[in-house]
C-alpha cells in the first residue's frame, strides 16, 4: 500500500485527476441549476486542470516544490468560470502546504493539513461565501482528511474516505441551496472535485480512468455530445500563445538514434508548441519550435545526441513584443470588453472599447485570458466589464497577473449593461468620474433575455420542457412559450413599466432578420411612448438580449 508520495506520484496522481474529469466533464455540465445552455461548470474546471497539466509538463524536475509551484501556476493563469477560479484556489492552497514539505515525499498527514489549507484558501476567495457548494464539499473533505490521518497511513485507505465523506457532503448539498433542490440535482463544482480526487485515487491504485455514473446527482447523461471549449478567442494578429522562439542543431547522434527517432521529437515539440521544424538526418538535425517550455525542447532534444555548441538560441518574443509596445506613449485611460457575436462586438469598439475578448455564456475566458488581453491595451488604467456574472470573479483574479497597470473591474452582469456603461465613456474624465458613471449607467438598465430550455425542469411557477422558449428578467424566468416572437412579446410585457422610455433588442445569430423587424414594427405599435430599436447582435445561445430604459 502506498504509504507516500513521491514528485513523481504526485504527477502520476494530477494526471489521473485532470484525465477522469475529461472524460465525465459532460455529466458535470449537465448539473447546470438553470435549463438554458450555460452549463459549462466541468468544462471551465476541466480547462483548468488542463492549464495545471501544461505547467507540469514544462517542469523538468520532480522535485515536490517545483512541482506544487507548476500545479498552482497552472490553476491560477488556467482559471475560467467561478469554478475554475475556486479550483485554482484549491489547489493553490493545497500545494501551498505540499512545498513546506523537506523530506521529498508527502505523508497522510501532510495531505490532511494541506487539505484544511486548501479549504481556508478557497473561502477566503469568495467575497461571500455560500454554502451548499464547492466550498462545503471541500471543507467537509478537509474534515474527513483530519479524522482518517489518525487512523491510518495509507494513501488509498485515506483518499477513499475523503472522498466518501465528499460525496455524503454533496448529497446535502440541495438542502443548503433552494435552487438546486428545485432543480433537483447536486452542485455541480462540487461533483467536479470529488471527479478530481477520484482521478487521484485511481491513479494511485493502476485503474484506468473511465467514465463514471452518477445516477443520484439528479440528472441522467444522455451520452450526446460534449459542451464546446469556453476557451475564449483573443482575436488578435499580435497574440503571442508561445513566448520562446527556440532554435538548435543537433549533431553527433547516438547510435541507438534512428530517422524514426527524429520523427518522434517532431511530434513531442508539436505537443508543447507551434511552428515546428525539425529537419535533417543521421549527421545533423535542425530544430525550431515556438513553445513557453524551451527547457524540455533541449531535454528532448538530447536524448537523439549532442546540441552543437552555440546552436541555442532562445528569444523571448513576448519581451520584443513589450519593447515595441514601450516606444508607444501610454494613454491615460482603456476599456476590455467580455462580448461574443459579431454585432455586438462592433458596438463596443464603436464606444471606444479597445479590446474585446470573444466569450460570454459557455465560454468564459480564464483570469489568464482577461490578463493577457489587459496587457494589449496601452494604457496606463483600463477598465474591465465582464459582462457575465459567471466571469467578475476571473476579471478579479486576473488583476494579480498584470503588471504596472491600474485595473478597475466594473462588475456589469450582462451585455445590456456593458453597452450602457460604455456610452458614458469619456476619455477626458478622470478615472473616479467614469468609474462612478459607468457604475450609475449599468444600473439604469433593466436586462432581459430570450433562449431555450436545455431540459425539463421545474423553476418557481413553471413547468419547463425541453425546447420551449424562455423569457428571463435579470436571473428570473418571466415568461415561456412555443415561439420566440411570443416570448418576446410576454418577457417585455413583465418587465415594462411606467418610467421606462427606451427599448434595444439585439437578435443573435438564430434570428431572420426580417422575422426582427417585423417584431420591431408589432413593439412600437403596442407601445407607441417608447422607442423601439431593432440591432443585430449576431451573438449565439440568446435569440434576443434585450435593455429597457
Amino acid at each position: 500500500m502506498q504509504k507516500t508520495l513521491n514528485g513523481a506520484t504526485l504527477r502520476k496522481i494530477f494526471i489521473g485527476g485532470y484525465s477522469l474529469l475529461d472524460k465525465n466533464k459532460a455529466a458535470v455540465d449537465a448539473l447546470n441549476v438553470f435549463p438554458v445552455p450555460d452549463g459549462d461548470t466541468g468544462t471551465n474546471m476541466t480547462l483548468t486542470m488542463q492549464s495545471v497539466l501544461r505547467e507540469l509538463e514544462a517542469c523538468p524536475a520532480n522535485d515536490i516544490a517545483a512541482l506544487s509551484e507548476a500545479i498552482a501556476k497552472g490553476g491560477l493563469r488556467g482559471a475560467r468560470g467561478n469554478s475554475g477560479v475556486i479550483l485554482s484556489q484549491i489547489l493553490k492552497g493545497l500545494t501551498a502546504e505540499f512545498k513546506q514539505i523537506k523530506t521529498g515525499e508527502i505523508l497522510v498527514k501532510d495531505f490532511a493539513r494541506a487539505m484544511d489549507e486548501a479549504a481556508r484558501v478557497a473561502y477566503q476567495a469568495v467575497t461571500v461565501p455560500k454554502e451548499g457548494t464547492i466550498l462545503t464539499v471541500i471543507r467537509g473533505m478537509a474534515v474527513a482528511a483530519r479524522e482518517s490521518a489518525k487512523s491510518t497511513q495509507e494513501f488509498e485507505k485515506f483518499l477513499d474516505e475523503v472522498i466518501k465523506k465528499g460525496e455524503e457532503v454533496l448529497a446535502q448539498t440541495p438542502e443548503m441551496l433552494p435552487v438546486l433542490k428545485k432543480a433537483g440535482v447536486v452542485d455541480a463544482g462540487g461533483r467536479g472535485l470529488l471527479v478530481i480526487f477520484t482521478g487521484f485515487l485511481k491513479a494511485l491504485r493502476g485503474e484506468v480512468e473511465s467514465e463514471l455514473t452518477f445516477a443520484s446527482d439528479g440528472v441522467v447523461n444522455s451520452g450526446g455530445s460534449e459542451i464546446e471549449s469556453g476557451a475564449a478567442n483573443l482575436d488578435d494578429l499580435s497574440d503571442i500563445e508561445f513566448a520562446y522562439c527556440t532554435e538548435l542543431m543537433i549533431s553527433n547522434m547516438y547510435k541507438k538514434t534512428t530517422m524514426a527517432s527524429i520523427d518522434a521529437l517532431r511530434e513531442k515539440l508539436m505537443t508543447i508548441g507551434d511552428s515546428v521544424a525539425v529537419v535533417g538526418d543521421l549527421e545533423l538535425v535542425k530544430v525550431h519550435v515556438h513553445t513557453n517550455a524551451p527547457g524540455v525542447a533541449v531535454t528532448e532534444a538530447l536524448l537523439l545526441g549532442e546540441i552543437v555548441d552555440l546552436s541555442i538560441k532562445v528569444q523571448n518574443m513576448l519581451e520584443q513584443n513589450r519593447q515595441l509596445r514601450a516606444k508607444r506613449p501610454l494613454k491615460e485611460q482603456g476599456i476590455v470588453s467580455v462580448a461574443s457575436g459579431e454585432g455586438i462586438i462592433g458596438i463596443f469598439k464603436e464606444l471606444g472599447v479597445d479590446y474585446v475578448i470573444k466569450g460570454g455564456q459557455t465560454m468564459n475566458p480564464s483570469a489568464d485570458d482577461i490578463a493577457s488581453a489587459i496587457n494589449k491595451v496601452h494604457a496606463k488604467t483600463v477598465f474591465v466589464f465582464p459582462n457575465n456574472s459567471n466571469i467578475i470573479l476571473a476579471a478579479s483574479h486576473a488583476q494579480s497577473l498584470v503588471d504596472n497597470k491600474n485595473i478597475v473591474v466594473i462588475p456589469t452582469k450582462t451585455i445590456n449593461e456593458g453597452i450602457a456603461a460604455c456610452i458614458g465613456y469619456n476619455t477626458e474624465a478622470s478615472i473616479e468620474e467614469n468609474t462612478d458613471t459607468f457604475l450609475a449607467a449599468m444600473r439604469s438598465v433593466k436586462s432581459g433575455s430570450v433562449t431555450y430550455a436545455v431540459r425539463n425542469t421545474q423553476v418557481g411557477r413553471f413547468d419547463i420542457k425541453e425546447g420551449e422558449i424562455l423569457g428571463i428578467g435579470g436571473k428570473t424566468i418571466l415568461a415561456k412559450a412555443k415561439k420566440v416572437e411570443e416570448t418576446v412579446l410576454k418577457l417585455i410585457e413583465k418587465m415594462l413599466t411606467e418610467n421606462i422610455v427606451n427599448v434595444t433588442l439585439f437578435f443573435g445569430e438564430k434570428v431572420k432578420e426580417k422575422d426582427a423587424f417585423v417584431l420591431q414594427e408589432k413593439l412600437a405599435a403596442k407601445y407607441p411612448k417608447c422607442e423601439i430599436n431593432m440591432v443585430n447582435g449576431g451573438q449565439p445561445v440568446y435569440y434576443y438580449l434585450i435593455s429597457l430604459e
